[in-house]
């Protein structure tokens, strides 16, 4: 059985794994890399049509992230036979997002803002929702390919990550002693304010483990508890001296999930319940959906909504945002890693300069984004400058700017719980860093020595011991 890793295996980004399993092609996730444009940004899909002995039957999109699921309508023109497998709710995320992002690649064409030319367009999309299978989750389906020599049956896990996600365990063959491969795609463990934590089979034979939080020594040294007193804190000094506190966010995910803590804080009279709280674009369209299917998905409360927490539309025109600015204010914007020329790149060049305001970050800044710039220039000291966008230039910062720890990802002790529970033979470590697969590896090592750790390099196949 051949394992081959067709994107990105060194980053976070273009997950895409391919799986030859005794006559069945399988792809896992068709992500897409958000750095990069056009035809750079997918995976390598020619290291399954070169290849005389690999095919693709059906794929698997565990969740609506981008880096997992952006290359989906790609797919289908470079296997227009394939079967794509996925839950109802994320099904109902691909059908609002892959169309904006269509609409985006066009605009930035249109903008001047890249050479490459869009992925795919609107008109191209739409139709693909009608080719996506859904199904429950632990409710076992037959994905055996044409071609199989034997049956595979595939069921789903809830992950725990957003809305939707799930981890997909293989079954190859009959019976009790049948190999299994579990593939965790990005797990949280532990709940969040919305979801539930991630569940698991019993056992695996391989394990196909995600490893972003690898080198991260510090999230594995917090608890959510302990960093929510310090984001209350950082909130209340900010809104007691009537400033404006922008919160960018990951818009699918992070930004509920922000909404959920807010309302808990305003509930619990932590802060103020008049402070108005602002939000804009899609994840307010994603807001609605995740209320949709709050009695259909795994909830930790099924009553709570996300439009059920008080909100306002950021307002468009120069003077009436200004007026939302005008603090005590908090602002829930994208993107997260405030890349321009989002809004929340354009309203934290608005804010970073006066010392009343505040800029809490609550998602992963990748090493230079304009987030991780602007975090490395406060702890530099007061006045540090630092470029949100290069239009503007340098900027002082003088706000306050800090981050905290609510990852949907589990940390790294985390992660090892994942491998203690099902007590695997073979783990293959993907969508994380070098350093942070290394660090894996020699960890599982101390956890049994027995286990064989594989950290694959993109297009190099591997083959699995089941």
């Amino acid at each position: 059985m051949e394992f081959v890793a067709l994107g990105d295996t060194d980053d976070i980004a273009a997950s895409c794994h391919y799986l030859g399993l005794n006559g069945t092609g399988l792809l896992l996730d068709a992500g897409v890399d958000p750095r990069k444009d056009g035809a750079a940004s997918l995976p390598r899909f020619d290291l399954i049509h070169n290849a005389d002995d690999r095919f693709v039957d059906h794929a698997f999109v565990t969740h609506a992230h981008h880096d997992h699921m952006g290359g989906v309508p790609v797919l289908y023109r470079e296997f227009p036979h394939i079967i794509t497998h996925m839950t109802d709710a994320t099904k109902r995320l691909l059908e609002f997002l892959l169309p904006a992002s269509a609409r985006l690649q066009a605009r930035r064409v249109r903008e001047g803002s890249t050479q490459a030319d869009p992925l795919f367009t609107e008109a191209e999309v739409e139709p693909l929702s009608d080719l996506y299978l859904t199904h429950p989750l632990q409710k076992p389906f037959k994905v055996t390919g044409l071609g199989g020599k034997s049956e595979v049956t595939a069921q789903f896990y809830t992950a725990g990550h957003i809305l939707g996600g799930v981890g997909v365990e293989l079954t190859v063959g009959e019976g009790d002693d049948a190999p299994r491969i579990f593939y965790t795609s990005d797990t949280k463990l532990t709940n969040q304010s919305i979801l539930p934590g991630a569940n698991y089979p019993d056992s695996t034979d391989v394990l196909i483990l995600e490893s972003t939080a690898g080198n991260d020594p510090e999230a594995a040294a917090t608890s959510r508890e302990k960093e929510l007193a310090k984001f209350t804190e950082a909130l209340q000094t900010t809104l007691e001296r009537g400033g404006t506190a922008l919160i960018p966010v990951f818009v699918m995910g992070r930004a509920q999930e922000t909404l959920a803590v807010l309302d808990r804080l305003k509930r619990e009279g932590k802060i103020d319940d008049e402070v108005p709280i602002y939000t804009a674009g899609s994840m307010r369209a994603i807001a609605d959906l995740y209320d949709q299917t709050r009695t259909s998905t795994p909830r930790v409360d099924s009553d709570f909504r996300v439009f059920g927490v008080d909100q306002k539309r950021l307002p468009r025109g120069e003077k009436r945002t200004a007026e939302a600015l005008d603090g005590p204010a908090i602002h829930v914007l994208s993107s997260g890693m405030m890349f321009e020329p989002t809004l929340s790149n354009r309203i934290g060049r608005r804010l970073i300069e006066d010392p009343d305001n505040a800029i809490l970050m609550v998602g992963y800044s990748k090493e230079g984004s304009p987030s991780a710039r602007l975090l490395e220039a406060a702890e530099s000291g007061n006045g540090t400058e630092v470029v949100l966008n290069p239009e503007q230039g340098p900027q002082p910062v003088r706000c306050l700017v800090d981050d905290f720890r609510f990852s949907g990802h589990s940390n790294r002790d985390e992660l090892l719980e994942v491998v203690r529970r099902l007590h695997p033979s073979e783990v293959v470590l993907v969508h994380g860093e070098p350093d942070a697969r290394t660090w894996m590896a020699e960890h599982i090592a101390e956890i049994d020595a027995t286990i064989t750790v594989h950290q694959p390099e993109g297009g190099v196949p591997i083959e699995l011991g089941v």
